[in-house]
């Protein structure tokens, strides 16, 4: 058997990545929007680089990003490809495609790629009263400086629209960039909000579902149900079907029929005696509207057991 020999992989021997990277002038025309960025870039950086590549193109404050570091202004860091880490506030994050992060002024961080593995980002730094005012009201925080944001269009067409601009520096390019900063801000915050919504409605589904469970032999109460999750009843009504495709209602009924099955399968309760059970007044029209359900009727149901 014949062995082969991995070669090993020298700093020397892997090309350097080149960054897109810009870090700009503004004014004090600029500055009286509370608002300007300060820099924006994108880099590829492939697997067995150190990192940040081309660090002597970055100002000092920027170069110990492996190491940790602190910074006056904002940061948005988009990672778009690649596997890597993420540190603040005491928390380490793992870092993926889609993972996106806001660095805060004053707030101590360190990330970079899996050193075998790399990753694509980009990044954009903003700074001014307007932001902060986001951060004093809590729309930023340093709670919530990491999530998984997703690969999206046109949050990279937001960078990318930045980057054009920087690059040409036509006149109000400040403008523009930081409206694509807010654009940005934006995306992030609302696909954060609507996950959590999505997890909220699951809950909200998941407990309707147990009350009903507990009173399948009763008749369901839409009033009782929804005031013991804290909502209204039409709100009730709206996030249970938009979660599963059915009312309460049909949900309800379809839990009396499952309920029906089994204790039809016991062979110890007459039809009618299950049909009573269940809440049915008429044992005809519980017989028919089992077989609707099921396709068989009650009768037949326990001829297949």
């Amino acid at each position: 058997m014949g062995y082969h020999r991995i070669p090993t992989v020298k700093k020397s021997d892997v090309a350097r990545p080149e960054a897109l990277l810009h870090y700009l002038p503004f004014s004090e025309e600029d500055e009286k929007l509370g608002m300007v960025c300060t820099n924006v870039g994108n880099v590829e950086v492939p697997p067995y680089v150190e990192y940040p590549p081309n660090k002597n193109r970055h100002p000092a404050i920027f170069r110990n990003v492996a190491e940790g570091r602190t910074l006056p202004n904002f940061h948005i860091i988009y990672i778009t490809k690649g596997k890597g880490i993420f540190e603040a506030e005491g928390k380490s994050y793992t870092v993926l495609p889609g993972s996106v992060f806001f660095l805060l002024p004053g707030l101590k961080h360190r990330y970079k790629p899996v050193f075998e593995v790399g990753w694509h980002e980009y990044w954009v730094g903003f700074q001014g009263k307007a932001f902060f005012k986001l951060l004093e009201e809590g729309i930023l925080s340093r709670e919530c400086v990491f999530s998984e944001s997703g690969l999206h269009d046109n949050m990279i067409a937001a960078f990318n629209m930045i980057i054009d601009e920087v690059k040409t520096q036509a006149p109000l390019f400040q403008l523009k960039a930081c409206a694509g900063v807010l654009s940005l801000i934006a995306e992030i915050l609302t696909r954060n909000r609507r996950k959590e919504q999505i997890n909220n409605y699951q809950r909200i589904v998941e407990k309707a579902k147990s009350l009903m469970e507990a009173n399948v032999l009763g008749a369901i109460n839409l009033p009782g149900i929804s005031g013991q999750i804290g909502i209204s009843t039409s709100r009730f009504n709206e996030i249970f079907k938009t979660y599963t495709s059915m009312t309460p209602y049909q949900y309800y009924m379809q839990l009396k029929i499952k309920k029906a099955a089994d204790m039809l399968e016991q062979k110890d309760a007459s039809i009618k005696e299950v049909a009573y059970a269940l809440g049915f007044d008429d044992q005809y029209y519980f017989s028919r509207f089992f077989k609707k359900k099921t396709g068989v009727a009650p009768s037949a149901w326990r001829k297949l057991i």
